[in-house]
């Protein structure tokens, strides 16, 4: 009962790698994905430990992010259902060089590496899948570098409100962010201080392009901020 439950997980939420995958493969993730549940804030992995599984985000909201200088902290990258990640230091034979932890309670399923990796060998289409997953998120570091550096602090946050509204959509009224975040959270998107976070967005508030509730964001102009995300 309960390998088939996990089985209908797999096939449901991981139906991109479960298509490429032989019989006996397919068995052997059933027989080895665990399902694991975290508290909100609380870490799947720190910088510095060593990579063991492939992890796969079924429901919540993860983000990776990194401790720089001062202990000044920079969310990297936002994770959505359905992605995968946590592999790529165990491709480099390397530490974490990152953190990894939930915005909010989330369920994810983890696959051990080294399975992966055996697969990985007889499986020249899976290998193809992870190395498309690296190059695409290898671009979207890119740009995202260049946007936290040459960007004005306006155009950052109001890039930091749009990625938020692409990966965790709206609620059912079509203009409250999915998710709530702590002014230090957004200001760790955006490469700046806490207190520049709270002054653009009570710039924002003044012109007429959000509304802020607490931790709810409420977009009323979306093509002004993607605007101002634009040219920063």
């Amino acid at each position: 009962m309960i390998k088939s439950a996990i089985e209908k997980v797999i096939n449901e939420d991981m139906a991109d790698i479960w298509s490429i995958l032989s019989g006996e493969e397919k068995r052997l993730i059933v027989d080895n994905f665990n399902i694991q549940t975290f508290k909100k804030n609380q870490f799947i992995y720190a910088e510095g430990d060593e990579p063991e599984y492939l992890w796969c985000l079924l429901k919540g909201k993860v983000k990776k992010s990194k401790e720089g200088v001062g202990g000044r902290v920079q969310i990297l990258r936002l994770i959505r259902p359905v992605q995968y990640f946590g592999y790529r230091a165990y491709f480099a034979n390397e530490p974490y060089v990152s953190s990894a932890s939930a915005f909010e309670p989330s369920t994810l399923g983890a696959l051990p590496l080294t399975l992966v990796k055996e697969m990985i060998d007889r499986n020249r289409d899976l290998a193809w899948f992870f190395i498309r997953e690296l190059s695409h998120n290898l671009g979207g570091s890119d740009t995202r570098i260049v946007n936290l550096t040459q960007k004005h602090i306006r155009g950052r946050l109001a890039e930091a409100l749009i990625v938020l509204c692409e990966n965790y959509g709206l609620e059912d009224d079509g203009s409250t962010l999915k998710i709530y975040m702590a002014r230090e959270d957004l200001a760790n998107l955006s490469n700046m201080t806490t207190a520049n976070a709270i002054r653009t967005l009570s710039a924002f508030v003044s012109e007429k392009l959000i509304v802020v509730d607490g931790r709810r964001i409420r977009i009323l102009n979306e093509p002004q901020l993607r605007k101002i995300s634009k040219f920063g």
